[in-house]
């Protein structure tokens, strides 16, 4: 059998497959193993290089930095959410003269690349005399770029309800505003929520960017901690390791919000279970019905 795109591959190439994912896997396996055996080599492991982490002034900076990461994210992903949401409506507006000028800005931010962004806001703009703190050109940052994709996430998923929607909607009288907000949005916002959740985990990640501008978040913490430490024999590596790890819990615990909602969801579907005797009732109402029709016949 042979797909639209891809043949089938016969014995031959299934064997050779499999040697290359062999061969491949060995590969990766080698390279993590030389890794390991330089950190042991050059003692990245030793109790000297972890004792950083038990003094509680490096601590409580740990936490302040991941309190100003978190703070960049939530603020920046409720003003993409919001950036998104009002451009994806001007994006499927029916009067050209509110379309175009939102798909325009739509593309241009969509396009530039963030950290061209954070720079711009925080040391362009002060050369025309606007100084914008650092915590602000990230948050201004992160909202322009994600908010940009995150409309074009809400207008793919609005643009893929099939039509008999709207169009039942406006039959029963609603007007535009009325379909998007109880008819279109609610059904695309569950098609929608997983991209929603991955985007956002991609702003959580780019909060690392405000490090090039000087803002006080995790990243820049560790570089710090790390390169400073010199007592503790500059312990970059196992500081880096730590930040990899906070990232990675945040991360993990966007993903588990985003499985708890979709199960949320799913519970909150109302399904109607008949008893038995409703069941039977039913079943003797249609059992009647098909009688009364072949005799009608």
């Amino acid at each position: 059998m042979s797909m639209v795109l891809f043949d089938v591959p016969g014995p031959k190439a299934r064997a050779r497959h499999k040697i290359m994912a062999v061969i491949g896997i060995a590969a990766v396996l080698a390279g993590l193993v030389y890794v390991a055996m330089r950190f042991i080599a050059t003692n990245q492991f030793s109790s000297r290089r972890l004792d950083w982490i038990n003094y509680k002034q490096i601590q409580l900076s740990l936490v302040e930095a991941i309190g100003n990461t978190l703070s960049a994210f939530a603020v920046g992903a409720a003003l993409a959410l919001a950036f998104g949401a009002i451009f994806a409506a001007a994006r499927l507006s029916d009067h050209a003269w509110v379309r175009a000028p939102a798909a325009v800005i739509v593309e241009i931010f969509r396009a530039i690349p963030l950290v061209i962004m954070m720079f711009f806001f925080y040391y362009g703009l002060p050369v025309a005399g606007v100084k914008l703190s650092a915590f602000t050109a990230v948050v201004v940052s992160l909202m322009l770029y994600n908010g940009s994709v995150l409309a074009e996430i809400f207008r793919a998923g609005i643009n893929s309800l099939p039509k008999g929607q709207s169009e039942a909607a406006y039959a029963l009288g609603m007007r535009k505003t009325q379909v998007m907000t109880f008819v279109l949005l609610p059904q695309a916002l569950r098609a929608m929520l997983p991209t929603i959740i991955s985007q956002l985990v991609v702003l959580l990640k780019d909060t690392a960017l405000g490090f090039l501008i000087t803002f006080e978040e995790l990243l820049r913490w560790g570089t710090r901690i790390g390169g400073d430490a010199v007592n503790f024999g500059r312990p970059m590596i196992s500081v880096m390791i730590v930040v990899a790890l906070i990232y990675i819990g945040l991360c993990l615990l966007l993903t588990w919000l985003a499985t708890y909602l979709e199960k949320r969801n799913r519970r909150n579907k109302k399904v109607i279970h008949l008893d038995d005797d409703a069941a039977g009732q039913v079943q003797l109402g249609n059992a009647s019905t098909t009688v009364g029709a072949g005799l009608a016949v």
